[in-house]
């Protein structure tokens, strides 16, 4: 998405809210989503722009020796300073209190940190990348699937079958074994790549695509309207799906044992009143999703970047704005920690900033 850069987002504010956990929670069909509050700055200092993905460092991660600390919320990169799609290099870590800085860089040419950003507990982060050679879907490339150690140093990377254009991913970290579920741009597929995983790394068994027949196209603007947001549903085995072009969320069953794809799967959510590009998605700890808009389609002024909550059933719930302008809204992630609360982030393109919001839960 191509932005207006705001010198205002420069300070690093992490600040928290107390709602009441009985409106929050007392029944299923509650919002989770909350008022907005206050921003951290994601700009690095080589001048990156556009944060696309955010991950948590949660409560599990093997930090070692580096600079991350539990808590702590990554952002990854994916314009370089002049603002060319596709070119971003860099991973920002966002502590609890203190100032934003860089936690991983990568070279300066071929990289594109896409939306999809994840963590392992063996101490590695999950990066995909979608690069471009001059800011245009013309010149994007099939990209990879990065793996960065606790110190922030890039210890492997896997490309060929299953990663054509990873747009975004979600990862089902299982100590020992893991699983990768990716949303191609270029040819408008779901795959699943299965890792072993040790403290000296991954190793790849097997690949698979699991759906397929998504729409996608290049656009300028947006670089690629095509599958992006992902979250795995353990204990039915299922895969939602946000597709942009289709503006649509849908389910993919069977996600993490069936061989071959049956098509985009079923469509869960569709809702041209409140869906306006669905994004990327999480899930919220009442079971809701949550899915942003980049409103390159169906775009309405009247509701600028908005995160919509809505349930697994296609009901909607409730839906905030994180920027007064259209095209803002990117990247998000929830973490339920262990003192009764959960916490939101959420990536503000327009501003080049993320909200984080700390939240009760029903006790």
């Amino acid at each position: 998405m191509q932005i207006r850069l705001h010198s205002a987002a420069r300070t690093a504010i992490v600040s928290a809210i107390a709602l009441s956990a009985t409106s929050l929670f007392a029944q299923s069909r509650d919002a989770f989503l909350p008022n907005p509050v206050h921003m951290a700055s994601t700009l690095p200092t080589n001048g990156d722009v556009n944060p696309y993905g955010v991950a948590f460092i949660g409560r599990d991660f093997q930090t070692g020796s580096g600079p991350l600390q539990h808590g702590d919320v990554l952002v990854s990169n994916f314009n370089n300073r002049n603002n060319l799609q596709g070119t971003g290099s860099t991973i920002i870590r966002i502590p609890a209190s203190g100032t934003p800085t860089t936690f991983y860089q990568g070279p300066a040419t071929g990289l594109g940190l896409s939306t999809g950003l994840g963590t392992l507990q063996y101490g590695f982060i999950l990066v995909t990348n979608l690069p471009t050679s001059d800011g245009t879907s013309n010149t994007a490339r099939p990209g990879s699937l990065l793996v960065i150690n606790n110190k922030g140093q890039l210890v492997q990377s896997f490309a060929g079958p299953g990663i054509n254009g990873p747009w975004d991913a979600t990862c089902v970290d299982e100590g020992s074994r893991a699983i990768v579920f990716i949303a191609n741009a270029l040819d408008g597929t779901i795959s699943r790549l299965t890792f072993s995983v040790t403290d000296s790394g991954l190793t790849e068994l097997s690949h698979a695509t699991i759906a397929s027949g998504y729409m996608h196209q290049g656009d300028p603007a947006a670089l690629f309207d095509a599958p992006t947001g992902l979250v795995y549903d353990r204990s039915g085995d299922r895969l939602y799906v946000a597709s942009t072009l289709d503006n649509a969320v849908f389910v993919v069953h069977d996600a993490a044992s069936r061989s071959q794809s049956g098509g985009p799967g079923d469509i869960v959510y569709q809702d041209n009143v409140h869906l306006h590009g669905a994004l990327a998605m999480a899930e919220a700890p009442n079971g809701h999703l949550l899915v942003t808009n980049n409103d390159v389609i169906n775009a309405d002024p009247n509701q600028p970047s908005e995160i919509v909550e809505f349930t697994k059933w296609g009901e909607f719930v409730k839906e905030i704005s994180v920027d007064p302008n259209l095209g803002g809204s990117f990247g998000l992630a929830v973490n339920k920690a262990g003192n009764g609360s959960a916490t939101l982030a959420a990536v503000d393109d327009n501003t080049v900033s993320i909200t984080i919001w700390t939240l009760p839960l029903d006790q």
